[in-house]
């Protein structure tokens, strides 16, 4: 993934280098009892320009119908997390792992040496939305771990909250349920904000990986408006004074340590937004 990108993107900050990554241009199928998108290759999508950004392989925003999901399959080196925006996900696991999972919800399984798992919709009404998203781990060879966290809406309103953290840092808590991010084994993070109209948050990115000279970090704003295959609409974020997106938007963003990324609401409604820092 290239890094270079006009600085127009970016007035606000000249340094940081941003590429939008448009809702008309990801990945993604309807299947009926699915619908999902993908931002990187996954599945029958494939495109050698996004198989991956550092450790982050796969954020795949899906939508299931009632009384279908996934069935029982396995994942072995991988740190996986479900992301819920509305709606109930059942997660069954071969841990012994049973748990309906609602919005403000994270659910983080470390896969290590290998795990089965299923993520069913047994409501018979309404539809599940949840982001799923996987990072390649720092370690292999890891004892398979399962964790869980809460996040209220009052506690992301514009605030720009870690729900998901590499295990060491700050407030991370290496128990299956507890306050603070939840703990990843793995070189990203996950923040978390939901914007009011005219409001606006600010990410600095920390130090790049040894050897590098910038740091990566991956804006989406969640498509809370309903499925849509075309153009975004709906609610709409201004991203360093320059870059526009709307919901199914994202951005590939890359910086020196110090350097940031301000996310300013700039649409009607309040946005909801998750940001990615990458080493």
């Amino acid at each position: 993934m290239s890094s270079t990108a006009s600085v127009t993107l970016s007035p606000l900050f000249t340094n940081v280098k941003l590429i939008p990554r448009l809702n008309t241009e990801r990945g993604g199928a309807d299947h009926g009892w699915l619908k999902t998108f993908h931002t990187f290759s996954f599945a029958g999508y494939w495109d050698p320009r996004y198989m991956s950004f550092g450790n982050l392989r796969v954020i795949n925003e899906d939508r299931v119908e009632p009384t279908e999901g996934f069935g029982t399959h396995g994942h072995r080196e991988m740190e996986i997390f479900s992301y819920v925006v509305s709606g109930e996900l059942e997660h069954k696991d071969s841990m012994g792992n049973l748990e309906i999972l609602k919005r403000g919800d994270i659910q983080l399984t470390s896969a290590g040496t290998g795990i089965r798992h299923s993520e069913y919709n047994r409501n018979n009404k309404s539809g599940v939305h949840f982001l799923q998203i996987w990072a390649e781990p720092h370690t292999r060879g890891l004892k398979p771990k399962y964790f869980t966290r809460h996040f209220t809406d009052e506690e992301k309103t514009d605030k720009l909250v870690t729900v998901v953290a590499p295990l060491g840092s700050e407030d991370v808590k290496e128990e299956r349920e507890a306050s603070g991010p939840a703990p990843v084994q793995s070189n990203v993070t996950l923040k978390s904000t939901i914007l009011s109209p005219g409001k606006s948050v600010e990410h600095i990115f920390s130090a790049p990986a040894s050897g590098e000279t910038q740091r990566k970090g991956y804006v989406h704003v969640i498509q809370t408006g309903g499925y849509n295959t075309g153009a975004a609409k709906g609610n709409r974020v201004r991203v360093n004074g320059g870059l526009e997106l709307s919901e199914g938007d994202g951005a590939f963003a890359w910086g020196a340590a110090g350097d940031k990324l301000q996310i300013e609401n700039v649409g009607t409604t309040p946005a909801e937004v998750l940001v990615f820092d990458v080493e």
